[in-house]
């Protein structure tokens, strides 16, 4: 592939590398450059990538949630640069019809693989960052990489609202009650309705098939209220 023939990826990741070399050994496999003689691959990219992709995404839920403690930091860091989750982000631009692969990497299926793909975005992220500074690869991670946190945040991988109102009542030395207010339905189909209090003062309501659910809702009814989602 000439390097001509990553304008298409330039254009679809927002960014113009200066220096093109870089892009093309962010995309170079070992498995290729074992096979064609070249002297490098994208494994030191991909190491530097991973530290500036850890940082980056570090800053940003410093920042944007502070008042989650240090181990619910790392767990929502740890679900956001995993390596499933990466690899699904370069499939959404399309990374694997630009990698360098072994022709026999290339007949197993490597450009399909998770290790790989994740690897490979790493690498480009690592790129990035030398080509164009700490700047340029926020943007680049903020973009395809923290587009969606909120859905990552709010429930899906784990996290749910009633631990996210549990972290912010304890920073704060408040207390927390859920009170089931209303059952109604026949016992295999009840519906519950509950309320939560802070400090002893309702901050929200919720329905649901089981009381978890109706919980649930009502933490989300409270932190929309304390303007925390």
């Amino acid at each position: 592939m000439d390097l001509s023939d990553y304008n298409i990826l330039e254009k679809d990741i927002g960014y113009k590398f200066k220096n093109k070399s870089l892009l093309k050994l962010a995309l170079t496999h070992s498995s290729y450059a074992n096979e064609q003689k070249e002297d490098g691959s994208n494994e030191r990219l991909e190491f530097l990538g991973d530290s500036v992709l850890s940082l980056v995404v570090s800053e940003y839920i410093y920042r944007q949630l502070p008042e989650i403690d240090e181990g619910s930091l790392s767990k929502l860091r740890a679900l956001i640069v995993c390596e499933p989750a990466l690899a699904k982000k370069a499939r959404n631009i399309k990374l694997s019809s630009y990698l360098r692969l072994s022709h026999g990497e290339e007949l197993s299926g490597g450009g399909k693989r998770a290790s790989i793909l994740a690897d490979a975005f790493e690498a480009l992220i690592g790129a990035i960052y030398l080509d164009g500074g700490i700047e340029s690869v926020g943007s680049f991670i903020k973009r395809f990489v923290l587009d969606d946190f909120d859905e990552v945040y709010r429930g899906i991988n784990g996290f749910d609202y009633k631990s996210r109102l549990q972290e912010y009542v304890q920073k704060n030395n408040y207390t927390i009650s859920y009170i089931v207010i209303n059952e109604s339905g026949p016992d295999h189909d009840k519906t519950f309705d509950v309320q939560v209090t802070i400090n002893e003062k309702i901050m929200g309501r919720g329905v649901g098939k089981t009381k978890k659910e109706a919980e649930q809702n009502s933490a989300k009814e409270a932190l929309e209220k304390l303007h925390l989602i």
